[in-house]
């Protein structure tokens, strides 16, 4: 702000005592105001009989109402009472909780920019068999599906990757390849819950559709831990496994399992970490796979090596040939040090066909905290055309579990540039004046609605960290002036309002 536009004066020395004086630090308690459950009164409530009473009463009286007075008829006290929890596995957010939530997804979005994606988004109600075709039936249980009134059957998206599929096969060569596209969407699952993992939570999803090479697959990563990074979290705090489907596929296919048990192998395979070992075996047995395939594939998935990998699979095949490549890319990138190879992982979605991989916290605490990887026959499910597609899924609530423990939530307070108050409450409409005026040039102002005494205003103004205080008195205004008090420094003088800024 320009000083020699600025007019000193001692015309406000009361007001000047009491800035001065309210300038200490004054906070409020955070204490809980409202009690879990609130009590509606009786006299707005009306029982089944009261209503029909009524209903009788307008019926008796050509529809008129007021014939006969009616009084509320008794009511329960568990009829009074309304639970005030959002439903089980759901949040609300209040300001600070919303305040971290656009925190998150502003880093989302600003990773997706730098690596050139473009944002879109779904309708959150899907058809049901959208999910249910390529996901696997054992999603079925999983979903908040029911027939609308059309005798539709739909379902809210439990994932935004079917959406994605659905959205590129309409628009079909309208779009040019290679597609790069972002969401931050809101998902549901019922589900059990545990810490992390929530029935509804929200999933910021990159995906590259028409790039058949792994270098999709490498970029996807690069952008995972670009974000990482700007958020503070280390490759000493998090790594990702890497494996590829068609490590998979080729145990199988030497022991001449069906192609057709290729997805139901790794929805068990997906759980080898939360069942014990003889429940794996049994479901294998159960999908139809022999001991000694079930033995082979064990051995394979036991592997953290690419060199013994190869030496049982040999160099030729595509699995090893594709991992081969996407660590000597992650050399290129720069991230040799987050990543190493785990033929375990195999992702519990049916549709992955090539590289998978997923994010840990090294101190396994944790849920995986992100996963993704190629899905190359995705699009034929639902009756378009192949094209080569990977991507990957984040969610909102495993990763801010993550920076409380590391200690790295970000201090997020409310700041507002300008607080203004009338000092007479005949000076109201001068003080929306002066809030209109800087808001019209882009300040934000929280305008005190009400006349309150300073020490009231000094306690808001401390509450919402505003940087200045703008005071609309009698004898300035009638000069057409304000006071201004810089809140950090305590400097304060008057200025025209034209001159404000």
């Amino acid at each position: 702000m320009n000083r020699s536009r600025r007019t000193q004066t001692t015309a406000m020395p009361a007001i000047h005592s009491s800035l001065s004086f309210y300038m200490k630090p004054l906070f409020l308690s955070n204490s809980s105001l409202f009690p879990r459950k609130f009590t509606v009164p009786k006299e707005y409530l009306l029982n089944p009989r009261s209503l029909c009473a009524l209903s009788s009463a307008s019926n008796q009286n050509g529809g008129r109402s007021g014939a006969r007075s009616l009084s509320p008829s008794p009511v329960s006290d568990d009829l009074q009472k309304i639970d005030v929890n959002p439903p089980k596995g759901t949040r609300d957010f209040p300001p600070e909780d919303m305040r971290l939530r656009n925190w998150l997804f502003h880093n989302f979005q600003e990773v997706s920019r730098l690596f050139g994606f473009e944002e879109v988004d779904f309708p959150v109600l899907e058809s049901e068999a959208l999910f249910i075709r390529k996901a696997g039936e054992e999603i079925r249980d999983q979903l908040y599906c029911f027939e609308d009134r059309g005798n539709r059957r739909v379902a809210l998206r439990p994932e935004l990757t079917p959406s994605l599929a659905r959205l590129v096969i309409q628009k079909g060569k309208s779009v040019s390849l290679p597609l790069k596209w972002f969401a931050v969407g809101q998902c549901w699952r019922y589900e059990r819950m545990t810490r992390g993992r929530r029935r509804e939570h929200y999933q910021w999803n990159m995906d590259i559709i028409g790039v058949p090479a792994v270098t999709a697959e490498a970029e996807l990563i690069s952008s995972i831990i670009t974000f990482f990074k700007r958020i503070g979290i280390t490759a000493s705090d998090v790594g990702f496994r890497i494996s590829s489907r068609k490590v998979l596929q080729e145990v199988l296919r030497c022991h001449s399992i069906p192609e057709h048990l290729f997805g139901k192998v790794c929805i068990i395979i997906d759980k080898i970490e939360k069942l014990p070992l003889d429940v794996i075996k049994n479901d294998l047995k159960s999908a139809g796979m022999s001991e000694a395939a079930i033995e082979e594939l064990l051995r394979v998935l036991s592997i953290k090596s690419l060199t013994e990998l190869e030496e049982i699979l040999g160099g030729a095949g595509e699995a090893v040939a594709d991992l081969k490549l996407l660590f000597s890319l992650a050399e290129k990138f720069g991230y040799s040090d987050w990543i190493q190879f785990d033929a375990s992982v195999v992702r519990g979605l049916a549709y992955y066909t090539g590289i998978v991989f997923e994010c840990f916290d090294r101190d396994g605490k944790l849920r995986a905290i992100c996963g993704g990887g190629r899905y190359d026959q995705l699009l034929s499910t639902f009756g378009g055309d192949d094209i080569p597609a990977c991507g990957f899924g984040f969610g909102d609530a495993v990763i801010l579990e993550l920076l409380k423990e590391k200690g790295l939530l970000p201090p997020l307070n409310h700041q507002v540039e300008n607080i203004v108050c009338a000092l007479d409450h005949n000076l109201q409409g001068a003080a929306s004046m002066v809030a209109t005026t800087l808001r019209g040039k882009g300040q934000s102002v929280d305008l005190v609605l009400e006349s309150k005494p300073l020490k009231w205003v000094f306690k808001r103004a401390a509450r919402i960290n505003a940087q200045r205080l703008i005071l609309v008195g009698t004898t300035e205004w009638q000069k057409g002036m304000v006071g201004v008090k810089i809140l950090s420094s305590g400097e304060q003088y008057e200025i025209k309002l034209d001159e404000l800024e």
